[in-house]
């Protein structure tokens, strides 16, 4: 099979400049939603109907992804979510939009991803040569990064020059431009699941699940995954920002330097992986790297008592992220049989993923509701807690950056130690 890099890197170019435009669009929507509701619970809403179909489907999705070209669905999954975005700026257009479009685009969304998240999976297996797998996922990472920067200074910037028809249009051009690029541009190797025919989507959920069982080190991979994307889920997706806000006595431009600290690690860690370097042991890459992540950047997020503690805290959870996907990535690459990648990475999706809206919703109400209350409380136990995260509006949520920081770091170590997954360090 003919892999050029080059072909990935016209690929990964034009992809990432897509997700912009659809990072710039998911921005402003939840600007929009926000200025209409005044409600956090809207915009997780907004996330939860985007990541319940996508769980959902994506255990039944691997049965037709590999039985058809990747290309083509993810030309018609993009295609899709084009026309979502669209509708939404046709009925914006003329003044009738409510939020409950924004569910059911979302929905859709969501459920067109559980498609061309694995598609795209096997096609990057496909087009990118065996040694060059971790830079590819170095690549994703910076520009993954790079996006979530850019983004939220974007998105503003034009919804306040045009409003939410102009950001649309952008997310548009950029979807044509990487439509032609992938239609045109790209050749992806197919090699089509013959031995599919007469099999349902439930047999190719089936398939996936027994393989996974089967090879036990992957699957605690998968499971371990999911008990970290729970626990990062739990704080930073929801908590951060009022956190921050709740502590700096609402001093936005800190909480702008703090969300460009994560980024900013993110990419340096990106560049890191990009840069070819040699990774000796993949196990080591996923497990330590978390753990520092938790470790460091989760509890120091917990105990900084200013914005530049909390931007350092964000620069070192996030430079380590890139080499714990890079890491999972290249052993599953290697692991799984190319005939069953789709179904794999499609159970895979639905398992690790399952833990994010869980932990999207989890993480409000815990905050709002228990340990917020309890720092206010006079219980002898509050005053140790006051010791470490410090007092007043904000430490109930400091203190769960604190029991995450310990939990992850602590899951994370445990993970690492697993018999099944110490087999799986020979795999280079």
């Amino acid at each position: 099979m003919n892999k050029d890099f080059k072909t990935f890197i016209i690929f990964w170019f034009s992809q990432s400049i897509s997700q912009l435009g659809s990072a710039m669009t998911s921005f402003a929507l939840i600007i929009w939603v926000y200025t209409k509701t005044n409600s956090a619970m809207s915009m997780s809403l907004m996330a939860f109907c985007s990541y319940v179909p996508y769980i959902v489907v994506s255990l039944f999705s691997g049965e037709f992804i590999d039985k058809h070209k990747k290309k083509t669905i993810m030309l018609i999954s993009d295609s899709i979510a084009a026309v979502c975005s669209l509708a939404i700026f046709l009925i914006w257009n003329m003044e009738v939009l409510e939020i409950w479009h924004i569910y059911i685009v979302n929905f859709v969304i969501g459920f067109m991803n559980s498609f061309q998240g694995p598609a795209q999976s096997v096609a990057i297996a496909k087009i990118v040569p065996d040694g060059k797998i971790s830079q590819a996922s170095g690549m994703d990472s910076f520009s993954a990064n790079l996006i979530n920067i850019v983004s939220p200074v974007l998105a503003p910037a034009i919804f306040s020059f045009g409003g939410l028809g102009v950001v649309i249009g952008v997310d548009l051009v950029t979807f044509i431009f990487a439509f032609i690029t992938l239609f045109i541009f790209i050749d992806i190797p197919e090699s089509l699941n013959k031995n599919g025919k007469g099999k349902s989507a439930f047999d190719g959920c089936k398939e996936g699940i027994y393989f996974l069982l089967k090879h036990k080190g992957l699957w605690y991979i998968v499971l371990t995954m999911a008990v970290m994307n729970f626990f990062s889920r739990l704080t930073y997706e929801n908590i951060l920002s009022p956190m921050i806000l709740a502590r700096s006595g609402g001093n936005s431009e800190i909480l702008g330097l703090v969300n460009a600290s994560l980024g900013i690690g993110g990419i340096l860690g990106g560049i890191l992986v990009a840069s070819n370097i040699k990774i000796k042991d993949n196990i080591k890459s996923i497990y330590i790297s978390a753990a520092i992540s938790f470790l460091f950047g989760d509890i120091l997020m917990a105990i900084g008592q200013n914005g530049v503690s909390w931007c350092i805290a964000g620069v070192i959870a996030s430079i380590p992220i890139p080499f714990i996907m890079a890491g999972e990535r290249v052993i599953l690459y290697k692991a799984i049989p190319e005939e069953l990648q789709g179904k794999v990475f499609s159970v895979r999706n639905a398992v690790q993923y399952s833990t994010i809206p869980i932990g999207i919703l989890l993480g409000g109400f815990l905050a709002d509701y228990i340990f917020e209350p309890i720092m206010k409380s006079d219980k002898m136990i509050v005053s140790i807690f006051h010791n470490i995260v410090g007092q007043g509006s904000g430490s109930g949520m400091a203190v769960m950056f604190l029991c995450t920081g310990i939990l992850g770091s602590v899951a994370s170590i445990a993970a690492y130690k697993l018999k099944e997954i110490q087999k799986l360090r020979d795999i280079k």
